[in-house]
């Protein structure tokens, strides 16, 4: 492997300090779960610099106010599978952190680091984008934020400046009728990347008529996105299994219209349309 420095920053200043003077010669190390298989991969590809924010507990945690969720990039994935204000305001989001990898992976992975990997298979984009979240990127000249549904330009390619890291996401609490649910499918039970993968959010009236419906598909399209179309099928009609159906199937028409026709569409049409209706199912 190519010799590189490792640097240890002790604060968020002094970790974009020296992310300036390297850019693109740096690479950000938080769990690894990612990066380390990429350097076996192509050790010769290695960056001038691998920069360890592991240690930056500024950059740990979740938090609440009285309207809004706050993450932090290296709150683990298993911290946030077992967060009970993650459990009691994005139930989504909770199911998805307890499918993602094995438990080893998820005491080491981040949430920061599969947003900012962008993997297709990125299981906790679905339920962020589906929650409306904004992430916050800083620099040594400032920071911004930006919605995540903005946040990737293509697979693998966040919108991140080189002298970026991610330093917040953070989403607005859904109303307390609001139901939602995640439902992957992997090759295994286990240890499995996502073929494909569904994150939904409904809420309904007092009357039953569905007020808010969110669909969010994940490697389904070149990059994630809802689904208006299947959503204002759904807005002012009551619940039910043939409104769902019907939901999937128009799911299943944009992937079509995304991707044309190549040889797994057999596969894929029929199981994101069913994926679909199973998590409307689950948040009826």
């Amino acid at each position: 492997m190519r010799p590189f420095e490792y640097i240890l920053p002790n604060s968020i200043q002094e970790t974009l300090e020296v992310l300036a003077i390297y850019n693109a010669d740096a690479q950000i190390l938080a769990g690894g779960t990612d990066l380390l298989i990429e350097l076996r991969k192509t050790p010769m590809k290695a960056p001038k610099a691998i920069i360890d924010i592991s240690r930056l507990n500024d950059l740990k945690g979740i938090t609440e106010t009285e309207s809004e969720i706050i993450i932090q990039p290296l709150t683990t994935l298993t911290e946030l599978g077992s967060s009970p204000i993650i459990k009691k305001n994005a139930q989504l989001l909770h199911m998805a952190a307890h499918v993602i990898g094995s438990p080893q992976i998820r005491n080491r992975g981040t949430i920061g680091g599969n947003i900012m990997n962008a993997a297709a298979c990125a299981d906790t984009v679905p339920p962020l984008m589906a929650l409306e979240a904004t992430v916050k990127l800083r620099s040594v000249k400032g920071e911004r934020m930006t919605p995540l549904a903005d946040f990737f330009s293509k697979p693998y390619q966040p919108i991140a400046q080189k002298n970026e890291i991610l330093t917040e996401i953070r989403f607005p609490k859904l109303h307390p009728s609001a139901k939602s649910a995640f439902i992957k499918l992997g090759r295994r039970n286990a240890l499995a990347i996502s073929r494909l993968s569904v994150a939904a959010i409904l809420q309904c009236r007092s009357d039953g008529v569905i007020q808010v419906a969110r669909i969010v598909p994940g490697a389904v399209f070149p990059k994630w996105q809802r689904v208006p179309e299947a959503e204002q099928l759904l807005i002012g009609q009551p619940p039910s299994k043939d409104l769902f159906a019907k939901a999937g199937e128009q799911v299943s028409e944009m992937l079509i219209s995304f991707t044309g026709r190549r040889w797994s569409t057999e596969y894929k049409e029929p199981v994101i349309a069913a994926l679909v209706r199973r998590a409307l199912e689950a948040c009826a």
